[in-house]
């Protein structure tokens, strides 16, 4: 059997609706918080989480 975890959100630290398992491997993955609703893009390796920081968005010049 398999050793398995939930997500939890690195905002808030409430617990998504997502599991992971051990030998999980996710990249740019977008997890939403049902408590702040706030979605996060996580990458996941072996239960090490890394928030991914999106880029702000340029102004449009005329």
């Amino acid at each position: 059997m398999y050793e398995s975890d939930w997500i939890y959100c690195p905002l808030c630290g409430y617990k998504t609706r997502d599991k992971i398992r051990a030998d999980t491997t996710m990249k740019n993955f977008p997890v939403f918080c049902p408590k702040c609703k706030q979605e996060i893009l996580i990458d996941v390796e072996q239960f090490q989480i890394t928030v991914i920081q999106e880029p702000a968005a340029k102004p449009q010049s005329q």
